[in-house]
């Protein structure tokens, strides 16, 4: 079954992080494509868009978060990550904001995937419990 996906106009968004995912053809490549499997396990109606001019974004309710690439990292930024509890220690940057929070993975970071799916988990709920109260 393939994964819902939004975009306004244009391409499918998870063709286009596919796509993305195949431009990198190195490590970074590899850590999207298997971060992107761990929220589509942890989230299973998780939403793949394409915002920004590029930047992948895996939405249930309102962002849950997004994942951009750089030379060294590969950045995964929750919405709302400052509400999250993360007993795993795996936020990791963009610390010092009231909303978000990040995790920045480099080339051979082991990632605690059940905590990182915990996380996402996490996000929906509570993407959820904030759309119930609007």
């Amino acid at each position: 079954m393939e994964k819902p996906s939004r975009n306004a106009q244009g391409p499918d968004p998870s063709r286009l992080i596919d796509a993305r995912i195949r431009e990198l053809g190195d490590w970074r490549g590899a850590a999207l494509a298997r971060m992107r499997a761990l929220i589509l396990q942890a989230d299973p109606q998780a939403v793949e868009e394409w915002k920004w001019r590029g930047v992948p974004v895996w939405s249930h309710a309102g962002i849950l978060c997004t994942g951009e690439t750089y030379k060294h990292t590969v950045k995964l930024t929750f919405a709302q990550g400052a509400a999250l509890a993360d007993p795993a220690g795996l936020f990791n940057a963009s610390l010092d904001g009231n909303t978000r929070r990040a995790i920045d993975i480099r080339e051979g970071d082991e990632i605690d995937e059940a905590a990182f799916k915990a996380l996402v988990a996490a996000a929906a709920a509570f993407n959820l419990a904030r759309k119930k109260r609007a």
